[in-house]
């Protein structure tokens, strides 16, 4: 119950922007740097909250879209935006999208077509964790073009996710027993561990299951290049949940129970804070993960 009520304190703190000042300052110092330095950027990432002012310009030099020397930013920025219209210009002349296409839908488009993956008939409006993601992005920034390319780095570190997600389920399983063995048991038995379905909530960093204002804080860590923190909002999510997800005797019931707080903010809060809490625990905020960052000069 304390800790429950130190979490909530410290949540409350960072939204009313009483918490944090002296890594605020950190942060506005290391944002001077020229050039400016990704792995102490990174590193920061990694170990506190990122400031909500200071969030678009550090995810943005994090994930390559803007580079470190500030003499080549407007140059780079004027190339994306350019890259952006002639996409854009290329679906609308396609007939592919419209005004009414919601623009998560367009940014996909034109990552397909970038990708050169848009054949004809293909379904823009299927599920896809580019998609999840972008959604996500939309909510937090109000600019479309970086936005997109946000969007695009953030899905390079998800395929990453693919390409672990043996050593992830597995690492789940094991923390999950360790930390809640009743738990491990009571859903191992029921065949409903294997079940969850783990690659596609690792791979949308839980798009659409926590909602974003909890959500960015755990996304601040994945721009860090630390997405085996996703393990720890798993193994959160199912402890925070316990006492229900004790109650579910198949897979349905279990599914349900976890969509049923996408919209709850203060569960939300309450589970980001113990999954970051637990990964700092593991040491994961020791993890900086020199060949993950994204540097552009």
């Amino acid at each position: 119950m304390m800790a429950d009520e130190r979490n909530f304190r410290s949540t409350y703190y960072e939204k009313v922007g009483c918490r944090g000042v002296e890594e605020r300052k950190s942060l506005e110092i290391l944002l001077k740097e020229k050039p400016l330095n990704l792995t102490k950027l990174t590193q920061f990432c990694i170990r506190f909250t990122v400031p909500k002012i200071h969030r678009t310009v550090l995810w943005n030099s994090l994930l390559g879209v803007t580079p470190v020397y500030d003499k080549s930013r407007e140059y780079v920025m004027e190339q994306r935006v350019a890259v952006y219209n002639d996409l854009l210009k290329a679906l609308k002349t396609m007939r592919i999208v419209d005004e009414n296409t919601p623009t998560s839908r367009v940014l996909y488009a034109m990552w397909l077509l970038e990708k050169k993956q848009l054949y004809l008939g293909r379904d823009i409006t299927q599920e896809s964790h580019f998609c999840n993601i972008t959604k996500v992005l939309l909510e937090i920034f109000d600019n479309d073009i970086e936005t997109y390319w946000m969007a695009k780095s953030l899905y390079d570190y998800s395929e990453e996710v693919t390409l672990e997600m043996g050593k992830l389920s597995d690492l789940t399983y094991t923390i999950l027993e360790k930390e809640d063995n009743g738990l491990y048991i009571h859903l191992k038995s029921c065949d409903m561990l294997t079940a969850l379905p783990l690659t596609e909530w690792y791979r949308s960093f839980f798009a659409g299951v926590l909602s974003e204002p909890a959500l960015i804080r755990i996304w601040d860590k994945i721009c860090g290049g630390a997405i085996k923190i996703v393990v720890f909002v798993m193994i959160e999510i199912l402890r925070r949940l316990r006492r229900r997800v004790l109650r579910c005797v198949d897979q349905k019931s279990l599914f349900e129970c976890i969509d049923s707080i996408k919209n709850e903010q203060e569960t939300a809060d309450m589970i980001v804070n113990a999954a970051i809490e637990l990964w700092q625990q593991n040491k994961g905020h020791e993890y900086i993960p020199q060949s993950k960052v994204k540097s552009l000069s």
